[in-house]
């Protein structure tokens, strides 16, 4: 197995002020029926390689939750839409009140 080791550095809004995260991406190299171990309760297997296309498998518990990333990336911003509008509700509301 080959694998290497990526540093990232990402931007991260924390309470309004952007700070710089570093991750670590880990490249591996695996064959199609051959795995890779997620803590003790993953298990990502190669199913399918076909052209440019990885087929993935997963195992993995009920109280873990596993979507595809543009998936994740949606409802991450669904949600700071949402928040932003019930603040603005809230305000709205309140003020009506006065």
């Amino acid at each position: 197995m080959e694998f290497l080791w990526r540093q990232n550095a990402n931007l991260v809004m924390v309470n309004g002020t952007a700070t710089r995260q570093e991750k670590a991406m880990l490249y591996l190299t695996r064959k199609v029926g051959e795995s890779v171990m997620l803590n003790e309760n993953v298990e990502v297997t190669v199913v399918a390689v076909r052209g440019r296309t990885v087929k993935l498998g997963f195992v993995f518990p009920p109280e873990v939750s596993v979507m595809r990333r543009e998936i994740y990336d949606r409802i991450q911003e669904e949600n700071r839409a949402a928040a932003a509008m019930t603040g603005t509700l809230v305000d709205e509301l309140r003020d009506k009140g006065k």
